[in-house]
């Protein structure tokens, strides 16, 4: 702490000094200057020999594996005509190509050199079949390394097959879709025939069959076309032979005199229903009133 007060009182001395002086006129411009020191490069050639002297030693080639080569020839500039830096030029170090080429040829030449002279000192320059490289991290990283691999991997099988099942969905419900449309289709189709046959519009049952064909367009049309063809069904014939054709109706089934004096389809045994005893009641059979076809098949004959 005391050496910053000392520090301090000094400089607080040195500026009122300079105040004084300053006011005595004593400090004018352009007196004080900063001047730079020269610069001296230190050049000891000597003593890097004697440095690189020391460095050196008397080994073999094989120990060092040194070489220094200038580039290879370009040839490809050469026949081109383009003849750049190489060996006897100038290398533009801003031209990134040409330099990049320039260090590419120089390993050429360097590896045509060494080549030889590893094969001469027995050095191998291939790998062998069984070589195994050590590997640089130790088996418990590689191991963890691996696991997080194969968890990696679960997870992307994981997330492929979730997607496969969504499609597989989408998939399904679509087909779904599409049947249902079908049986409402094939359905809608029975529905229209059944109505064309209970309209007497057709007389066919193919409907009945299951499989549908592809319904026709224009079926009224069609059923109309065909019923004037063909004519009118068994249905729509007993219905106009029972309630005609429009018209006056009322009066229609009185009797006339000729239908009163005819008497060719009375029956004694049907009107006073005598049995095979010929007494009418409990010990003669009954005869029983006839069916509804039979009835009509009677009507018509009268």
């Amino acid at each position: 702490m005391g050496y910053f007060t000392g520090m301090w009182r000094l400089q607080r001395i040195g500026y009122f000094a300079l105040q004084e002086a300053f006011a005595k006129g004593l400090l004018k411009p352009g007196m004080n200057l900063m001047v730079d020191k020269p610069k001296t490069f230190v050049n000891n050639v000597a003593g890097m020999k004697q440095c690189l002297a020391d460095l050196k030693k008397d080994l073999p080639w094989v120990e060092r594996l040194d070489l220094t080569n200038p580039p290879v020839e370009d040839v490809l500039a050469k026949i081109g005509g383009n003849i750049q830096s190489g060996s006897n030029g100038e290398v533009n170090a801003d031209d990134d190509f040409q330099r990049e080429m320039l260090f590419y040829r120089q390993a050429q030449a360097t590896v045509l050199e060494a080549l030889p002279l590893l094969k001469k000192n027995g050095i191998a320059t291939k790998r062998p079949d069984d070589y195994f490289a050590e590997m640089a991290k130790s088996d418990q990283q590689m191991q963890k390394i691996r696991k997080k691999l194969l968890s990696k991997q679960a997870i992307m099988e994981r997330s492929e097959k979730a997607k496969k099942l969504r499609e597989q969905r989408k998939f399904g419900k679509k087909v779904q879709v599409e049947v249902i449309q079908k049986r409402q289709k094939a359905k809608k189709a029975m529905m229209s025939a059944v109505k064309e046959y209970q309209k007497g519009m057709t007389d066919k049952l193919d409907f009945l069959e299951g499989d549908q064909k592809a319904p026709r367009k224009d079926t009224s049309q069609n059923s109309k076309k065909a019923l004037n063809k063909k004519g009118p069904n068994a249905k729509r014939k007993y219905k106009d032979q029972k309630f005609g054709f429009g018209g006056k109706k009322s009066g229609k089934k009185w009797n006339t005199k000729e239908s009163h004096n005819d008497v060719s389809s009375f029956r004694a045994k049907v009107a006073n229903a005598k049995g095979p005893t010929g007494k009418k009641g409990k010990g003669g059979k009954q005869n029983k009133r006839p069916g509804k076809s039979s009835r009509r098949k009677m009507k018509a004959r009268s």
